[in-house]
């Protein structure tokens, strides 16, 4: 029977249960034990974290001793298990079940850790005292539960081993929805859940705790001072996520079963721009990228059941990252969120931004520029670069990524100036179908004068691109290639058509933007035109560039703004690549 995309699922049992597809992460198992006994890992959304606290719960839970080599049998621990395997007492908490935007929010984070400690003491019940266990259900308060459960095993020495998922999950919604106050008045001082964290110190043999950020570990650490943070460490750079040569373990098991018919290598080319380039740890670049594995899950899943790619290659699932930045974002109205909004699209702008990465910062201090700039790392917004002058260049990983930016920075011009992006949106669809391009660019020359009118910091021929960059860049029909260097010059922007999920979209684009200033005579006017033809002439002939358009009508495009006004677009080159 041909195995199953696990694609949303991140049950560990229920994926070896149901014979569903597992990309094996149990290697990793052995370098978590020589590390210090409590650990942490923060990594983005939807990059497999709870998947594996799922699989180490299993592995080294006592109650799942007898199940070992059904599990773990054919995976790479199953021949080289540890000395700690199925020795402890798992004690797992998920606080995203918690949620962060409820008045009543400390009497549901005691509901469903009673829930839990309930369900933990009944599971081991065989290993503690009639009496222990009577206490631990009458009590009322998480917290006295905990205790209880924690007194008793260090006095007769049980093995304790826990595993927090989301930590910070309940505590970024309170920060974003409610404000700093409200969330400090839960990890400062005696904030309900600082006095949970406390208990876990001296009395449990291991923790392993996962996250996106460090700024709620950040506030809990004078009651909980014991972490070691292995988020940056080289070793564990793949802890989650795929790498490149898991994908094509992936792909080639089902073209054993004959369920693919396309080339390994043409999957990957898809996935790879989208997907692929983060990295998590300094040592590490250059030397090993990481794919979001909810992503090729995603892309593969429609593989299989239709055959082609995904008709979005985004997941909508991922799509709500950018909204929880946003919202971060919004905790400050003053200075320091127009600071951040302008770093967002510098990145946007240039695709990368040198900085010095914080890994600890508290809440009161988020929104300064160089931890804001950390803290769009950890959501999964930049990634790890070469070094740079003592900095390191964090850089957009991918087009994934790059599609959320442009959606950011769209939401902030709708901000200033509400409007629909839809008829933009719709007016894609025959230019790359039939060629038919002047009405993307009337709109963008609309749009762009009314926000000019509206917005100071709107002018200039920087401010012009960016802004081009984000309207271009929500095409779905095509994908957006700014500066990318063709014949030793660098065009302005390059839209090719996504042929393996539009095969129809035909018509490719070479954009050269050029911005003069109000007072510009028609003389210089008619000079930039002339540059701009140089350009794409030369930019056409790039060999790279014929075999990305092979089979496309290319246009080569003008478009010249005197001052915040578009001037009349004009076509240099429409011919066809053959």
């Amino acid at each position: 029977m041909m195995k199953r995309i696990p694609y949303g699922i991140s049950d560990f049992l229920r994926i070896r249960r149901e014979d569903m597809y597992y990309v094996d992460k149990t290697m990793f198992l052995p370098l978590l034990e020589e590390e210090n006994s409590y650990l942490s890992l923060l990594r983005p959304r939807r990059f497999g974290k709870s998947l594996l606290l799922s699989m180490m719960a299993a592995y080294y839970d006592v109650a799942m001793r007898e199940r070992f080599n059904d599990l773990f049998g054919n995976l790479w621990v199953g021949e080289h298990p540890t000395p700690l395997a199925n020795s402890y007492m798992v004690l797992r908490f998920d606080f995203s079940k918690v949620g962060g935007d409820s008045d009543d929010l400390e009497e549901r984070f005691n509901e469903y850790c009673s829930v839990r400690l309930n369900d933990f003491i009944d599971k081991y019940e065989a290993y503690f005292t009639p009496r222990v266990v009577e206490s631990v259900h009458q009590s009322q308060r998480a917290e006295t539960k905990l205790n209880i459960i924690t007194t008793a095993a260090e006095t007769n020495e049980l093995r304790i081993y826990l595993i927090i998922d989301e930590y910070d999950n309940f505590t970024n919604d309170v920060l974003a929805k409610r404000g700093k106050e409200a969330f400090q008045e839960l990890t400062h001082a005696e904030g309900f859940y600082r006095r949970f964290f406390k208990l876990f110190k001296g009395s449990i043999e291991r923790i392993f705790l996962t996250g996106i950020s460090p700024v709620t570990l950040d506030d809990l650490t004078s009651g909980y001072n014991i972490d070691w943070d292995i988020s940056h460490l080289c070793e564990f750079n793949s802890i989650v996520g795929f790498e490149e040569k898991d994908i094509r373990q992936l792909i080639g098991y089902f073209k054993g079963q004959e369920r693919i018919n396309a080339s390994t290598d043409s999957l990957i080319s898809d996935m790879k721009p989208w997907y692929d380039n983060y990295c998590f740890a300094d040592e590490s670049h250059g030397r090993e990228t990481v794919y979001n594995s909810d992503m090729v899950l995603y892309y593969m899943r429609s593989i299989l059941r239709n055959g082609q790619p995904p008709v979005d290659m985004v997941d909508k699932n991922i799509k709500t990252d950018i909204s929880k930045l946003k919202s971060l974002v919004d905790i400050d109205r003053g200075i320091q969120r127009r600071e951040n909004e302008s770093a967002i699209e510098k990145i946007a702008n240039q695709g990368w931004i040198d900085m010095r990465l914080k890994t600890s910062f508290p809440a009161k201090e988020l929104l300064k520029p160089e931890n804001f700039q950390s803290l769009i790392y950890y959501y999964g917004m930049l990634s790890i670069g070469s070094p740079t002058r003592g900095l390191t260049r964090m850089v957009i990983p991918n087009e994934c990524v790059r599609q959320q930016y442009w959606n950011f920075i769209v939401s902030m011009y709708q901000e200033i100036h509400p409007f629909s992006i839809d008829p933009l949106l719709e007016a894609y669809q025959p230019m790359v179908y039939s060629g038919d391009w002047k009405p993307v660019f009337t709109m963008i020359g609309r749009l762009y004068k009314e926000l000019s009118s509206l917005r100071d910091l709107i002018g200039g021929e920087y401010k012009v691109q960016g802004f081009c960059k984000a309207m271009l860049g929500v095409c779905d029909y095509a994908l957006l290639c700014p500066e990318l260097e063709l014949n030793y010059g660098y065009s302005d922007f390059v839209m090719i058509p996504l042929r393996s999920h539009y095969p129809q979209a035909t018509h490719a684009y070479i954009i050269e933007l050029k911005y003069v200033g109000s007072k510009t005579t028609e003389g210089e006017i008619n000079s930039a035109y002339a540059d701009a033809r140089k350009q794409i002439e030369s930019y056409c002939s790039d060999p790279r560039l014929q075999k990305a358009v092979e089979g496309c009508t290319l246009h080569g495009i003008t478009i010249l703004f005197k001052g915040p006004e578009m001037q009349e677009p004009l076509q240099i080159i429409e011919k066809r690549v053959e």
